[in-house]
């Protein structure tokens, strides 16, 4: 089991934290931190895995649940204080790519827990009809949803840049 558990952690750990970087307002270590609590779930209940679905879906589903416990827990604050704190890099093109991603977290984070959710699976690369099986969302109402979130956000940033 310590192999498997291994190689499950080195094939899902980054996604794992970027997934949670959009929930904490790009907080990098809290998305760590929830990034390892998501992990010693899936060391306690990986031997009772059904294998009813991919195992990806499976990790993803409780990072999912842990980030949404976690903000109700701490009534997360909307604001982006923690996001300034992220050093940005000297570099003009650098700095204008951590000035658009600041921007799109304090976009993300005015969604539905549901939307962000959603947003964030989709921005990690899952595909819509795994989106639907992780959220309990027809794959239908995934794809009508994604594109009203992106059509949203895009407002939202291109307001926030005026």
């Amino acid at each position: 089991m310590n192999s498997l558990f291994e190689n499950v952690y080195q094939e899902n750990y980054k996604k794992v934290v970027r997934l949670c970087l959009g929930y904490v307002n790009g907080d990098e270590a809290l998305a760590e931190d929830l990034a390892q609590e998501v992990f010693l779930k899936v060391w306690q209940h990986l031997p009772s895995f059904r294998n009813e679905s991919k195992i990806s879906t499976w990790i993803y589903r409780i990072t999912v649940n842990t980030c949404l416990l976690e903000l109700r827990k701490q009534k997360f604050n909307k604001s982006t204080e923690e996001v300034e704190r992220v050093p940005i890099e000297s570099d003009e093109e650098i700095t204008d790519t951590g000035f658009q991603m600041k921007q799109m977290y304090h976009c993300i984070h005015r969604l539905s827990k549901e939307n962000q959710s959603i947003i964030l699976l989709v921005l990690e690369g899952v595909p819509q009809r795994e989106i639907a099986e992780i959220t309990g969302i027809s794959h239908e109402a995934i794809r009508v949803r994604v594109h009203r979130i992106k059509t949203s956000l895009t407002k939202c940033v291109q307001n926030e840049n005026v």
